[in-house]
């Protein structure tokens, strides 16, 4: 159930500008033909402008950029999003709302084993940024980030590391764990990790369950404890 309950997180949801009305227009045609059809044109606005983002910053990509590599029109990109506010805005919040989705449920499914659902957490959460388009997470600290516009993707980040301070804390309870927002802030890190890891050109898949291990291993746990987690976590087929 949780696997379902993942791959359906990580699916696109819909972002700024995707209502019906939006949905029924049509763009103008393309300049040259689209290099893969399959796509529909938003997600490939998405992985052109996130490509943009990552290699030159916000500040120096312009919309028309954007057009050009996707190969349509600068106007037919305002029918899907109403601008590179918005298409970042999209971005972050794809990197971290599937992981939330599914904190909510380990968190109450896993009540009574909060070691299972810590674990489970941070493998849907790695799965989810190393899926994210470009290692987008690597504009997280852009200055620009900090403006209002991206206040929902802040606060979507925040409930996250909220729900590793949750579950990290009820696993350490009984143990001389840190506080709950000391507990949150350092899981977080760990599996962000994942973006760093990327950018280098240094992740393996194999790092996943190292990564949710030390989540474990911060809070007091032992290797046996950390392997009876890990098993639970996969029998919830989170991996």
């Amino acid at each position: 159930m949780i696997a379902a309950v993942a791959e359906a997180a990580n699916a696109p949801g819909p972002g700024p500008g995707s209502g019906p009305e939006r949905r029924r227009r049509v763009g103008r045609p393309r300049l040259r033909p689209a290099s893969d059809a399959g796509v529909p044109p938003r997600e490939q606005i998405l992985d052109a402008a996130a490509a943009l983002f990552v290699a030159q910053g916000l500040a120096a990509t312009t919309t028309r950029q954007i057009a050009e590599r996707v190969g349509i029109r600068q106007a037919s990109m305002y029918y899907y999003f109403g601008g590179k506010d918005a298409i970042l805005l999209e971005l972050l919040t794809l990197s971290v709302r599937p992981s939330l989705r599914v904190a909510a449920m380990l968190e109450s499914r896993c009540a009574g084993s909060p070691a299972t659902g810590l674990y489970a957490l941070a493998l849907i959460d790695i799965q989810t940024l190393t899926r994210a388009p470009h290692n987008i997470g690597t504009l997280y600290l852009l200055p620009e980030v900090q403006g209002e516009e991206y206040a929902s993707f802040r606060a979507e980040r925040a409930e996250l590391q909220a729900a590793y301070g949750r579950l990290g804390r009820a696993v350490g309870a009984a143990r001389a764990a840190p506080a709950e927002e000391l507990t949150g802030t350092l899981i977080m890190q760990a599996v962000e990790s994942v973006i760093h890891l990327r950018r280098a050109g240094s992740w393996d898949d194999g790092y996943a369950h190292e990564i949710a291990g030390s989540g474990l291993r911060a809070v007091g746990l032992g290797p046996a404890e950390v392997a009876r987690a890990r098993a639970g976590a996969a029998e919830l087929r989170c991996s």
